[in-house]
């Protein structure tokens, strides 16, 4: 394959996913690591894409947001990896808050016939804890059509009502010293309030979002339970100095 064309690939690759990873650009030019890795550069000096760790991924800006329909469709077995360590961590019993997001979407067909109550501010979610026999209430609030998220001085408000033995929380960024970030103000806010009312917090995320920031601040890194996929053996080490991890065993 020549330059120009493998080059055009990897953008298309890039473009469709959101993020890529460097092995899998690797598989699909049929290429060296080595010759790969010189295109990311030349690619991000023309600002065509940024490099992260482990791989390539879109210029976005920090204030935008992919919409809850484009991000169910990105990375999701491993949304679904990462949905079924969180159900690991939940006892019979349990009141939990559930986050608007994709990767927490994965957890509830696995809460069918678990003995929970679940608390949400998520729209896309109602329809899935009732066809999983879930009890659940569901926050009041602003509606925000892109992500699907009940949000607002009103979400926030109504979780004074409850007490959470555990929340799970989805971020766009994971940063060990801007800790983890949204491009919304205001759903960073009633993430944070779900934060400060349940007994143990975690954030789910998954490879993606790891060295990324946005412009509104959840929590620092050390606030919560990082709960991820897969992640090499330098950034296992980078993140456990900050916090707990718990993560897919390869």
């Amino acid at each position: 394959m020549l330059t120009p064309e493998r080059q055009q690939l990897i953008i298309e690759m890039v473009k469709e996913h959101g993020v890529v990873k460097l092995r899998d650009i690797v598989e699909a030019t049929n290429t060296s690591e080595s010759t790969i890795r010189r295109d990311l550069i030349e690619l991000e000096s023309l600002h065509l894409l940024k490099r992260v760790h482990g791989g390539a991924a879109s210029l976005n800006s920090k204030a935008t947001e992919l919409s809850m329909t484009e991000k169910t469709t990105k990375n999701v077995q491993n949304k679904k990896l990462i949905a079924s360590l969180a159900i690991s961590q939940i006892n019979e019993g349990d009141c939990i808050y559930l986050d608007a997001g994709s990767t927490t979407f994965e957890m509830i067909p696995l809460l069918k016939g678990l003995d929970v109550t679940v608390v949400t501010n998520g729209l896309m979610h109602v329809e899935a804890l009732f066809e999983n026999e879930v009890t659940a209430y569901l926050l009041g609030g602003k509606m925000k059509g892109h992500t699907k998220a009940l949000i607002g001085n009103m979400a926030a408000e109504n979780l004074q009502s409850f007490r959470f033995d555990k929340c799970f929380i989805g971020t766009n960024g994971v940063h060990p010293k801007y800790g983890y970030t949204t491009p919304d103000p205001e759903e960073a806010f009633v993430k944070k309030t779900a934060i400060s009312y349940s007994e143990k917090k975690y954030i789910l995320a998954d490879y993606s979002k790891f060295s990324e920031t946005s412009f509104a601040k959840i929590a620092d890194i050390h606030e919560a339970i990082l709960i991820t996929d897969e992640l090499d053996e330098e950034l296992t080490s980078t993140y456990e100095k900050f916090t707990t991890l718990i993560k897919v065993v390869n």
